[in-house]
């Protein structure tokens, strides 16, 4: 199991060890849930100046550091492609805060994310870490087929979460006003009015957190 857990999300590795009813409950399903992308600002200049073995070592330590956060507040590992990542909570695994976990989990990769890229920034890189959170319905399951699985959540949501990302500058965690208003309670967050993203007929309502209220 724990070497299954290396190449899986722990949620999906311990479904698929605890038998049938549980390996059920990842085929294709309706669930409400948060998404968080992130991705490194100035990695493709980064990727097309470094020698490649400066390149691997760079994401082996961003995965490194993140990934240690990401397991620490449970969020469910989609994927690592590159300098990206996603994350969504309430699936497999249901969790009643799962908008507060998500922006929390943002904000620590943010903050783990800075340090990481701050000391390469020092060796001469322009790197930064934009971070993007959007909550709603998905449908979610497992795609692929026979010989090869992955479980992937599809909608709208991620793609909401996934545009976000890609309009947050580094350092900055944006939110959906859905997450915005979910978390007002515990997290501090600043209003930057309606903006156009790409794929989305309507400018969309965006937040910035800031930090988590005292």
């Amino acid at each position: 199991v724990s070497r299954l857990k290396r190449f899986l999300a722990p949620q999906i590795a311990d479904a698929l060890m605890a038998g049938p009813d549980a390996i059920a409950r990842l085929g294709s399903h309706r669930a409400d849930i948060t998404v968080l992308f992130c991705d490194i600002r100035g990695f493709t200049t980064f990727s097309e100046t470094s020698e490649p073995e400066d390149l691997m070592r760079f994401l082996q330590e961003y995965h490194a550091g993140i990934g240690e956060i990401i397991f620490a507040h449970q969020g469910t590992l989609e994927r690592f492609t590159g300098d990206s990542v996603m994350v969504f909570f309430n699936d497999p695994v249901p969790c009643e805060d799962h908008c507060l976990r998500g922006v929390n989990l943002a904000l620590d990769i943010r903050d783990r994310g800075q340090e990481i890229v701050s000391k390469w920034n020092r060796r001469g890189a322009e790197l930064g870490l934009g971070i993007g959170v959007a909550a709603g319905y998905a449908t979610l399951g497992r795609v692929g087929f026979d010989k090869r699985f992955d479980y992937a959540a599809i909608g709208t949501v991620t793609n909401l979460a996934s545009r976000i990302c890609g309009v947050a500058a580094g350092g900055q965690v944006l939110v959906s006003s859905r997450v915005a208003s979910e978390v007002e309670g515990a997290i501090e967050t600043k209003p930057l009015g309606e903006t156009a993203l790409k794929g989305f007929s309507k400018a969309t309502q965006l937040f910035e957190a800031i930090g988590r209220k005292a």
